[in-house]
């Protein structure tokens, strides 16, 4: 659910997972299993982190553009 669409939104911002996990502060293995799927149930500190760093907001379990 919320791996697809990080992962969409990384990729249209030309972020490597790499560069999303340094600049969200995360593990990089947290940002790989969340986008494969493996990762099913992340944080809320999570996805806020992730959120913040592809520049969008996460309202009510879902991740939305800031646009």
């Amino acid at each position: 659910m919320y791996g697809e669409v990080i992962r969409g939104i990384r990729i249209r911002s030309g972020m490597t997972q790499k560069q999303l996990s340094t600049e969200a502060r995360v593990a990089l293995n947290t940002v790989k299993n969340l986008e494969s799927g493996k990762l099913k149930n992340p944080t809320l500190n999570t996805l806020i982190k992730i959120a913040d760093a592809l520049g969008v907001s996460v309202i009510l379990g879902e991740v939305l553009r800031n646009d």
